[in-house]
């Protein structure tokens, strides 16, 4: 039996520095079990080095990453690949498999990493389509064949598929027109609820991370700088939050722009 209390995914004092570049500087971050949380930040801020290190892509330095209640650092490659049974993940672009039909990548995970036959790895595949909003017919397309859009609720069909634990969104709506982008918001909400599903998303989209968080959690400098509810961030009084999420180029946040 599950302890709702202990969080599904928690770091302390998590650091991954690559050559003298310090990315990660202490993160701490909790997660409890079905909440959404939503990390945003600028570019180089450490958002995704963080997604990686808790998926295992990156190692990191120091620190401890909990999932589920066990330390994933600690963990050998057969351990590690039952905690990511629990994951599932929608890229950035999407980041479909060009060479397989649409159906196929959304039953990758389910062919490749569970051993379904492929007819019934299809239906499920067709169900998820259905799911987010895409006739079967679209299953037997190429993934060249679909706008981005389609190809994003692909993604997101395939990080639903095997009906994971935890989900994690990466830029969710990037390079999409508002409405798609709202389109897909409203998806991930659905998807996400159905499921039950913890999920950590990291984004720079605030229109975004409005609808689909629980709290929100500002990441800057390879460290965790404010944290709240999504009703809270517009009256943080956090200077950093506050340049970020009103698009301020005035502020504590510096960006290095090369000048002739």
């Amino acid at each position: 039996m599950k302890n709702d209390t202990i969080p599904m995914i928690q770091l302390e004092n998590v650091t991954k520095h690559f050559g003298s570049k310090h990315v990660l500087n202490g993160v701490n971050l909790s997660v409890a079990r079905g909440e959404s949380l939503v990390i945003i930040g600028g570019s180089g801020t450490g958002k995704s080095v963080t997604l990686k290190c808790i998926l295992g892509l990156l190692k990191a330095d120091s620190g401890t990453i909990n999932v589920d209640g066990r330390d994933v650092t600690l963990m050998g490659k057969s351990e590690r690949k039952k905690i990511l049974s629990k994951f599932g993940m929608l890229f950035q672009g999407a980041a479909l498999f060009d060479s397989m039909k649409v159906w196929e990548n959304v039953a990758f995970g389910l062919i490749q990493g569970q051993g379904m036959d492929r007819v019934s790895a299809r239906e499920i595949a067709t169900e998820k389509l259905r799911r987010v909003g895409l006739s079967p017919d679209v299953g037997d397309l190429s993934p060249s064949e679909l706008s981005g859009g389609m190809q994003k609720r692909v993604g997101l069909a395939r990080a639903i598929a095997a009906e994971p634990e935890i989900i994690f969104f990466d830029e969710p709506t990037t390079g999409l027109d508002p409405i798609m982008a709202d389109v897909i918001n409203d998806l991930i909400v659905e998807c996400v609820t159905d499921l039950g599903a913890t999920t950590l998303s990291i984004t720079h989209d605030m229109a975004s991370a409005r609808k689909i968080a629980d709290r929100i959690a500002m990441i800057h400098k390879g460290e965790i700088i404010w944290e709240g509810s999504k009703a809270e961030v517009d009256k943080s009084d956090n200077p950093y939050v506050e340049q970020f999420i009103h698009g301020r180029a005035d502020g504590p946040i510096q960006m290095e722009i090369l000048k002739p």
